[in-house]
């Protein structure tokens, strides 16, 4: 019986063909799943948006329509041109009668998963958030997402004190308390079982209406509130 011998040059051509072979597949692989996060990037972009555009809505009750502005680094408020980045993103809702209804602002922070990503409404008239939602959070199913649907912790936000002092400092800084120690207008009664969730979203609302709310109290007490924002913006500078 013959035997054949493999050469080393024959051996050499085979590991060379599939070298180029993984190689192909690599590229050809690459390639789909970049086609395919091109592909539906535009939808899931467009996902968020609506997603977010309901938020507000919920958030600010009585809005019919928004717009979007920011906060720069020197606490004036901007509107947003493509590429910006404000120190903190808000949007303003409207009544039917184009008047003031209030902002929903955009926060986040640290909490026991992950960072969890937030949006508060506020009345500047009424100098109370009357309205939270999460748009972001991996906190731990049945105990850190409680924040998100327990309607005991919602009510938290439907009249949150965050009045302002006439130096324009907000007079207390949200915190949230142990679950069923709440005593005053501007604490978040928290929740048993998701303690690091609940004073997360204190921490998140504590830090970001500290800075965002004296901001929107001053420019609101100059605006007309039926007057385009940004109209009212310039007219103050």
């Amino acid at each position: 019986m013959r035997t054949t011998a493999h050469t080393p040059k024959q051996e050499g051509t085979s590991s060379a063909k599939m070298l180029r072979a993984m190689l192909g597949i690599g590229i050809l692989s690459a390639f789909l799943i970049v086609s395919a996060f091109e592909l539906t990037l535009p939808r899931v972009e467009k996902l968020k948006a609506e997603a977010l555009e309901k938020a507000v809505f919920n958030v600010l009750p009585g809005t019919e329509s928004t717009r979007s502005f920011g906060i720069n680094s020197q606490g004036k408020i901007i509107e947003i041109a493509k590429g910006d980045t404000p120190e903190y993103t808000l949007y303003a809702g409207y009544d039917k009668d184009e008047k003031l209804v209030g902002y929903a602002v955009e926060a986040s922070g640290q909490g026991y998963a992950d960072l969890i990503r937030i949006l508060y409404g506020y009345n500047p008239k009424e100098q109370v958030l009357i309205g939270f939602q999460v748009l972001e959070s991996k906190e731990t199913p049945g105990l850190g997402d409680k924040i998100e649907k327990e309607e005991r912790f919602l009510e938290n936000f439907k009249a949150l004190d965050v009045r302002v002092t006439s130096e324009g400092l907000l007079r207390n800084k949200v915190i949230t308390v142990k679950q069923g120690e709440k005593q005053n207008a501007w604490e978040i009664d928290g929740i048993t079982g998701a303690t690091i969730s609940s004073r997360a979203i204190g921490n998140i609302i504590g830090s970001s209406t500290t800075e965002v709310v004296p901001v929107l109290r001053r420019h609101s007490l100059k605006m007309d509130g039926a007057k385009p924002l940004e109209k009212q913006a310039e007219s103050n500078e």
